[in-house]
């Protein structure tokens, strides 16, 4: 008896990538031409462009039956475009999830399959080299160390959302429907057996990055408080520290009034930047815990994570709008 098939299906969030979509899909295609013994499903998500990139995805639709073309009412931002195509892929045999802009190389995905085929659940590519701007790379590497430190799992660094997950850890994954999504920390949360593919990122080919430092710092805040409560216990550790030294200070005050009371000094300006300085410690506090109550917030109103403007699969003569 002939083994079925096996499915796999790219997940391609796309933002403004017009001028690279064609390059890009011409890349995938050679690549996974390669590997004739498995089917290949294309599941791109436009998440709300203003370009062309819409039109060019249809097209692309009209030319290859294993295109699938989502389309977000708004643009709701990366993650949440990588999810909706989860969903929409879920079931299949793995899904590889990985950006339109030729950075993550459609040849590494062969590797990644093959790493999956080995028994692995997750294989992420993990960077050994980047082609990025000093600036980016240097908030990469703080960002990574900062939440190696901070996290309450294991998120490997250097590693983004370019990865092979087998259709156990999707099924997972798309239970998790928090809103201020962080999905390489969801992965890793959810477990099974993960390995690394290092490969080297080449620059970006055309475009513009959709993460900007606004996006990056969002990301970041993401990560670290969808997935550690080191911030507030923190509040609580700095509290005694502030106590602490305010003993120590009044103790040393008591001194020099007993003892030494010719070396006492009026510090009225000592006294107003000790109050500037605890009022603005107390306004940090109240972020800090104000970021988790807004999280919070935004979870108990229990609103879809996106809206669908239109959803075409295949050669469907019509679209499902």
């Amino acid at each position: 008896m002939t083994p079925a098939r096996r499915l796999l299906a790219y997940v391609l969030p796309v933002h403004n990538e017009a001028d690279g979509l064609r390059a890009f899909h011409d890349a995938l295609i050679a690549a996974t031409d390669k590997r004739p013994d498995l089917d290949f499903e294309f599941v791109y998500v436009d998440d709300g462009s203003r370009d062309a990139s819409l039109d060019l995805l249809l097209g692309l639709r009209a030319s290859d039956d294993r295109v699938t073309v989502i389309s977000l009412a708004r643009n709701f931002g990366h993650q949440i475009a990588v999810t909706a195509g989860l969903d929409a892929a879920a079931g299949r045999d793995a899904v590889i999830i990985m950006d339109t802009d030729l950075q993550d190389p459609p040849e590494v995905s062969l590797r990644l399959i093959e790493s999956w085929e080995s028994g692995v659940d997750v294989a992420y590519a993990q960077r050994r080299t980047r082609r990025d701007s000093p600036f980016k790379r240097g908030t990469a590497y703080g960002f990574y160390w900062l939440l190696t430190r901070l996290a309450s799992v294991d998120i490997p660094r250097n590693v983004g959302d370019f990865r092979l997950m087998d259709r156990r850890v999707v099924a997972e994954v798309i239970r998790y429907r928090e809103h201020d999504r962080f999905l390489r920390g969801i992965v890793a949360h959810v477990g099974f057996r993960q390995e690394a593919v290092p490969f080297d990122r080449d620059p970006r080919r055309a475009g513009s990055s959709s993460y900007p430092l606004r996006t990056m710092a969002k990301l970041a805040a993401d990560g670290i408080l969808g997935f550690s409560t080191f911030p507030l216990r923190l509040i609580s550790r700095m509290g005694m520290l502030i106590s602490l030294l305010s003993v120590l200070g009044a103790m040393f005050v008591l001194y020099v009034r007993v003892f030494e009371p010719e070396k006492a000094v009026p510090g009225w300006a000592f006294i107003t930047v000790g109050m500037f300085l605890l009022g603005g410690i107390q306004l940090l506090m109240m972020g800090v815990i104000g970021s988790y109550l807004g999280r919070v917030y935004v979870e108990t109103q229990d609103r879809p994570l996106y809206s669908l403007a239109l959803m075409a699969r295949g050669r469907d003569e019509e679209l499902d709008r």
